[in-house]
């Protein structure tokens, strides 16, 4: 059984080649995709050949985390009850070890898929394309509630970066009751589209008492920037993904009482609590695509992503 799929052969050589697929264990799903999201943090590393040392790197590598397709076949136990998976659900895939002879990191951007019952989550709404961001959503979500392992922190009352990791950040503070926070951004051309909350040069900005400072921007350079903005024992929140060391001036710091936190991995949990959000109608994610590619077109929609700075989310539609 094979399937297309996009291939990274070694730092910014792409190609869309057949490859062979796994066979089906007991509990496997085929899933036949609809939809995958290119992301701007991860996968730009992949890309360019920057990405720290991470389990399962190497080339040629298959990426992509953010999948939505329609299952096809099912083998052996995929669940009980409500629980359970069947053929015609339409699910989000997280990644998966599909494919033969490459590395699958994160194994995401093919036609077709298998992957464990247990990795996926159902979708009941068929929102389209907009699902593609659940992964990115669910990021957000435990950067500030640490997937419910413990007490939730400081909502964000400062966001530094407003791209759409930026802007679910924003859309889930809002959502959640909490004060709307403030967000940075550099580029005036991304300021547009704040719902409920504003977007600011970083330069029209005085305060200098910000209890919470969430930064998805993958900045190093960002603690030296934000420390001297926070109030005394307030927090920064490193939610982006960083290539380069990061390292801060200690005097500010330690006047500042200041806590440092790296948000780590989404876990399952996330993803399920931003799924319902999604699919009860308390987190919106209208207008955070802005561009969409058929694979063939997969050089063009990865220079789009990583290059042209109007481009927000660049999704590859596989239904033909």
């Amino acid at each position: 059984m094979q399937a297309q799929a996009i291939v990274f052969q070694s730092p910014c050589n792409l190609s869309v080649r057949a490859l062979e697929l796994r066979g089906l264990s007991d509990g496997d799903l085929e899933v036949e995709v609809e939809y995958s999201g290119i992301s701007t943090g991860t996968e730009r590393l992949l890309w360019d050949g920057s990405m720290p040392p991470f389990p399962g790197m190497g080339y040629p590598l298959v990426p992509g985390y953010e999948t939505v397709g329609r299952v096809m076949r099912t083998q052996g136990d995929c669940g009980h009850g409500q629980n359970s998976i069947q053929v015609g659900d339409q699910v989000f895939v997280p990644g998966s070890y599909s494919f033969e002879g490459v590395h699958n990191l994160f194994g995401g951007a093919g036609s077709r898929l298998v992957v464990p019952h247990d990795r996926v989550v159902r979708l009941h709404n068929d929102l389209g394309s907009q699902m593609v961001l659940l992964a990115l959503a669910a990021t957000a979500y435990h950067s500030v509630t640490f997937g419910g392992s413990r007490a939730p922190a400081t909502p964000p009352e400062l966001i530094i970066g407003h791209g759409v990791m930026g802007r679910l950040l924003a859309r889930l503070t809002v959502a959640s009751g909490a004060p709307a926070p403030v967000v940075w951004e550099t580029q005036a051309a991304r300021r547009v589209g704040a719902e409920g909350y504003s977007v600011i040069d970083p330069t029209e900005d005085t305060r200098k008492d910000y209890r919470a400072i969430y930064d998805v921007s993958g900045d190093a350079d960002i603690l030296n920037k934000v420390i001297p903005r926070l109030a005394k024992g307030g927090e920064v929140v490193l939610a982006g993904f960083y290539k380069n060391d990061i390292s801060f001036s200690f005097a500010p710091a330690f006047m500042r009482e200041a806590q440092i936190r790296a948000a780590a991995e989404w876990k399952r949990a996330d993803l399920v609590a931003v799924t319902q959000l999604v699919q009860t109608g308390r987190l919106c994610l209208d207008g955070l695509i802005t561009h969409t590619e058929t694979p063939a077109r997969a050089s063009d929609a990865y220079a789009a992503a990583f290059g042209d700075p109007q481009c927000l989310k660049m999704v590859l539609d596989w239904r033909n």
